[in-house]
């Protein structure tokens, strides 16, 4: 049937003050928008509710008889909510996520504090470390699970995809670069580049795209972790490349991303744990939680654009 809850609590108001007019103000609707909602109802239900005239509104007898049925209806649907309100009040405990610093800034804070909200009492403890790192935690029971890009060939290690992100070119807004819409790898060579160090497993992924290239960027300052990278970038130091993820959306006031191509280079982050073993109630809840948005934010991190305008001594290339 095409109706929903509005329309019965709307049903329910006139029926228990007998006049579109304080009912509407009881709602803090209009009279035309109660009326429609009344009108809905009774179309869906396919009787008449109310007998109406210019000056009185009076309840059919089939009215009548629905009353004590809609007020059931929204009795058990307010004790339903009450029953699901309290069962997450009652959930606490610890939840131990590793993850890789680049989920950090501007992946993980927003789920995180959608959970905090539903489940206050639950404390979350992040282990922010290299993608080894995250691996061994989760393998030894230092983390419930992690949030990383390495692990779906392990075979104790279960990986569930989350989304596939591509490496972009970091820049702040006043760097010459800042305004292409995309920009190939041979392009860098004339800049300060900044970049991760051997052993990072970002930087493996880069070193394994440019293995075929003919020209890469010379670095003059490496860091450990993606986080003190983008940071250097910000601070107008020179520029880097970075996944998309570690960087903050369109439009931000000091940054810039940039799409990079030829090569491209891309990783897919996912959800690890280990494969057999039941996690706690509080860490379910959260694994579940990032796994049903893995649709929600593929969009929004995949699909991003980076920086606005057009090159200066090069033609315009197609936004991503």
């Amino acid at each position: 049937m095409n109706f929903d809850l509005s329309d019965l609590r709307a049903f329910l108001a006139v029926a228990d003050f007998g006049s579109l007019r304080a009912a509407s103000d009881n709602l803090h609707l209009s009279q035309s928008a109660l009326s429609r909602r009344i009108d809905k109802l009774e179309a869906a239900l396919g009787v008449k509710l109310f007998s109406r005239t210019t000056r009185k509104v009076e309840l059919t007898m089939i009215g009548r008889t629905f009353v004590p049925k809609a007020r059931s209806v929204m009795r058990e649907l307010q004790d339903a909510l009450v029953g699901i309100q309290d069962a997450s009040e009652r959930i606490s405990g610890q939840v131990a996520l590793a993850c890789v610093p680049s989920a950090v800034g501007y992946f993980l804070p927003t789920a995180i504090r959608q959970f905090h909200a539903q489940y206050p009492r639950v404390r979350m403890r992040l282990i922010d470390e290299a993608t080894a790192d995250v691996l061994l935690a989760v393998a030894r029971g230092d983390a419930d699970f992690g949030v990383t890009y390495i692990g779906s060939q392990e075979p104790d290690i279960d990986f569930q995809p989350l989304l596939k992100e591509s490496f972009v070119v970091a820049c702040s807004v006043g760097h010459r670069l800042a305004k292409y819409k995309r920009i190939k790898w041979k392009e860098l060579a004339d800049d300060d580049y900044i970049t991760l160090a051997q052993g990072s497993g970002n930087r493996f992924l880069i070193d394994q795209a440019l293995s075929q290239a003919p020209v890469g960027p010379r670095w003059f300052c490496e860091v450990r972790h993606v986080p003190a990278l983008v940071s250097l970038v910000e601070a107008g130091l020179g520029i880097g490349v970075v996944p998309r993820l570690a960087m903050p959306p369109r439009g931000h006031s000091t940054l810039v991303s940039i799409p990079l191509e030829e090569p491209e280079v891309t990783r897919t982050i996912g959800l690890i744990k280990r494969r057999g073993r039941e996690l706690v109630p509080a860490a379910q809840l959260f694994y579940d939680m990032l796994l049903d948005g893995a649709v929600g934010q593929q969009t929004k991190v995949a699909g991003k654009p980076g920086a606005r305008g057009v090159p200066r001594k090069h033609p315009p290339r197609a936004a991503e």
